[in-house]
Order: structure tokens, then C-alpha cells, then sequence
């Protein structure tokens, strides 16, 4: 049964977590009005400030300002200041548990796939993949309607993306539903042979991700595929691949890397998502029910929160 979080409300209390890197201090303070516009508060781990080489902090304390806030009762959803690397290394420590006992929203992407997993394998909680706040929120490109996405955060609606957002390709047709999971490429690869592995049997497996050359993509997709995570999928949603240029004359493009993994696999696959490194960045929730249709090239989600 999954564990469906309660929707926000004006005047609710989010708090801001940095489980990865240390956030730009600037733009997470620029992040703040947009909250308020939401009708938000806010509370700052007690570690967001802290720098820890390429990590905000240490590992304990990393993990202590996100199972605080879990645990803190005027607490209503979390919100992640940012990613870039972390999340995974106290994976294995977290009390899943008290997440289970305290299910609220919480709200993020990159890194953040490694523990949206994790607490999908270990607690059945819907999580949001979403623009976080130093990293997108308070920066001059954050979009529209990616601040439209967070909506979705104060009433259950159904979410329908389609070429209206942005062009769509099919790469292999087919109309199929399931429950959705996944996130960034290169930590859903991270998790294979761990406790921590993403689960796509039946499942719309949602790939996206940043900064890697199409051989990294190979790479990585190709551990998927010997994981057996395509042949379990019921379809694959492809997200935004930016920054994905090849430094070499001599380069496959992303697009045939894409298409060798998926346009064989005789189950919906469609590319161009906005969801991901990109703006606008489409948000959705991970454990809710969603429709791929790559015929009508459309994907059509369900609420996140009730």
C-alpha cells in the first residue's frame, strides 16, 4: 500500500535540507521568496551552511538535519537546497522507519535519486523528483512553469505532459501504465548491487541526467540493460540529457546511444522530457501511477499528495 504524503497548506513549515554538496548560500537565500509566495515558512537544517570539501557537512551530520526533520512535527514537506554528490554515503543509516511513521513530502532530484529510491525500496513513501531550491529555485532561469509545478504540492491533481511543453520523440510505440520511479542516470547505476537498487519490475522507468558524454551514457545505460532494469520496465520516460556533448570528432550522439538501449526493448519509449537538469524542469511524483502513451506521445501522472 503506498504511503501517500499530506498536501501543503499556506502557513505550513517546510523544512530545507542539504543531504549532497553545499549549496550557493545566495541563490538558497534568493529561494526564500519564492516560498513566501507560496504561502510558506521555512526552518534550515541545522547544517545547511556547513562545508565538508565537496560535501555540506559531514555524513552525521547530513543525515541528522534530514531524519530531524522527518521526525520534527511542525515540520509539513522537505525541500532539498541542492545536489551534486553525498546523498548515497549514509544511505545505509538512515531510519526508514521514521520516515514510514512520518510521512510527509519530500521534494528533490540529481543526488537526491539515490535517497528517493531508498525510501521507496524501504518505507513505500511517494517522493517528488523536483527543481531544488539553491540549485533552480533562486537562480534567474528558474521558469514559469517550473514554479507552477510545486502546485501539485497543495492539491491532488493529475498531471499531463504532451508536446504542448516540448517536442517528444517516440522511439518505440505503445500505450502502457504503471507505477512511476527512477531519476538520475548515473545514481540509479550507482545503486545496482546494492540494497538500494531501483526496482523497475512493471514499472515506467524515468532516465535522465547531466554533464556525461554520450559513451558515459553508453555506459551506464548498458549497466542498466545487463542489471535486467529494461527488460523488467513496462516503458521508459527519457528526461533531459544536458551538457551530454562529445569532446571527441569521433562520438556516437546521444540520440543513437538512446536508441541502441530502448528502441528494440518492444515496450513505449519516448524522449524530450523536460525533467531534469533543464528549465522548464517538469516535476512529478515517484510511487504514483502514471500512463505512457508514445503513440499520442503523452504522460499522464497522478496526484502525489492527498
Amino acid at each position: 500500500m503506498k504511503l501517500v504524503p499530506k498536501r501543503l497548506k499556506a502557513g505550513d513549515t517546510i523544512g530545507i535540507v542539504a543531504p549532497a554538496s553545499p549549496p550557493d548560500q545566495e541563490s538558497l537565500t534568493r529561494s526564500f521568496a519564492f516560498l513566501e509566495s507560496m504561502g510558506l515558512k521555512w526552518k534550515i537544517g541545522k547544517h545547511v551552511k556547513d562545508l565538508n570539501g565537496y560535501l555540506a557537512g559531514t555524513d552525521d551530520d547530513r543525515l541528522s538535519d534530514l531524519e530531524e526533520m522527518f521526525a520534527d512535527p511542525e515540520i509539513a514537506g522537505i525541500i532539498c537546497a541542492g545536489g551534486g554528490y553525498g546523498s548515497a554515503r549514509f544511505a545505509d543509516r538512515l531510519d526508514y522507519q521514521l520516515i514510514q511513521e512520518n510521512p510527509k513530502v519530500f521534494w528533490g532530484f540529481s543526488d537526491i535519486t539515490f535517497l528517493h529510491t531508498a525510501i521507496a525500496n524501504y518505507t513505500d513513501l511517494v517522493t517528488f523528483h523536483g527543481p531544488m531550491l539553491a540549485s533552480c529555485v533562486g537562480k534567474e532561469t528558474f521558469h514559469e512553469l517550473s514554479a507552477k509545478m510545486f502546485r501539485q504540492l497543495f492539491e491532488p491533481m493529475e498531471l499531463h505532459y504532451s508536446e504542448a511543453i516540448s517536442p517528444l520523440e517516440t522511439l518505440s510505440a505503445g500505450v502502457v501504465s504503471g507505477e512511476l520511479t527512477g531519476g538520475n542516470l548515473s545514481l540509479l547505476a550507482s545503486g545496482i548491487g546494492t540494497k538500494f537498487e531501483v526496482n523497475t519490475k512493471d514499472k515506467l522507468l524515468l532516465i535522465e541526467d547531466v554533464g556525461e558524454e554520450p559513451y558515459r551514457v553508453d555506459n551506464l545505460l548498458n549497466q542498466l540493460r545487463l542489471a535486467g532494469k529494461f527488460s523488467d520496465a513496462a516503458g521508459i520516460v527519457i528526461g533531459d540529457f544536458a551538457k551530454a556533448e562529445p569532446k571527441k570528432e569521433t562520438s556516437l550522439t546521444l540520440d543513437e546511444v538512446l536508441r541502441h538501449y530502448t528502441a528494440d526493448l518492444g515496450k513505449p519509449v519516448v524522449s524530450g522530457f523536460k525533467i531534469g537538469h533543464c528549465e522548464p524542469h517538469f516535476a512529478i511524483p515517484f510511487g504514483t501511477k502514471a500512463r505512457l502513451d508514445a503513440d499520442q506521445k503523452t504522460l499522464t501522472i497522478l496526484p502525489g499528495v492527498e
